[in-house]
């Protein structure tokens, strides 16, 4: 496949919160033919996400808080229920990522992480990789309130729910985030819960 695209030339288009990038190449379809195709790629660091479960209380943890692509959308008012995540630091592994975005976001300290996946959530635009899990928790391991970071101007809402009322949440679309998706699911068919 290598050898079908060539000429890739990159112009920054925005480099604000994430960069976009126009990417122009020559791509050789099957057939023979080359043409010239120009596309958007839009990034920046890769990310993670961690479905907390208790495999005890038969819970889970989701967090809520606004986001402004959905609020630009206009779906449920911009605000998302997830699973933990975020962006991987400079020089971060994703599960010491995945262990600092819990404490920042929900406040649980959590060390037993349980790969799923490496995914991209929209392969036609975006550059970014999430790295996917899910980790065990028990109640003493809540260590801090949570709640986000005042310094990136985190407002996130903790919501602990039942695992099979989370599953409802996806029937009637008010968890409509693919990750979150994904890994209630995963922990629905590996039966973890």
């Amino acid at each position: 496949m290598s050898n079908r695209i060539k000429n890739v030339s990159s112009k920054v288009i925005s480099n604000f919160w994430a960069k976009l990038e126009q990417v122009s190449f020559d791509f050789v379809f099957k057939n023979g033919k080359t043409e010239r195709l120009t596309h958007e790629v839009y990034g920046k660091n890769d990310g993670v996400a961690v479905l907390l479960y208790n495999p005890s209380t038969k819970n889970v943890i989701l967090s809520k808080q606004f986001r402004i692509p959905m609020y630009v959308a206009g779906v449920k008012n911009g605000f998302s229920i997830e699973v933990v995540g975020g962006a991987i630091d400079p020089s971060e592994s994703p599960e010491t990522s995945v262990i600092r975005e819990t404490k920042e976001e929900v406040g649980y300290n959590i060390n037993q992480l349980q790969k799923v996946a490496t995914i991209f959530l929209s392969p036609g635009l975006m550059k970014e990789q999430v790295h996917l899990y899910v980790a065990a928790y028990k109640d003493e391991d809540k260590i801090e309130k949570g709640g986000g970071l005042a310094s990136e101007s985190e407002e996130i809402e903790v919501l602990e729910t039942n695992f099979l009322d989370a599953l409802q949440m996806i029937e009637n679309e008010e968890i409509i985030d693919a990750r979150t998706i994904m890994l209630l699911q995963y922990l629905q068919i590996h039966k973890l819960i």
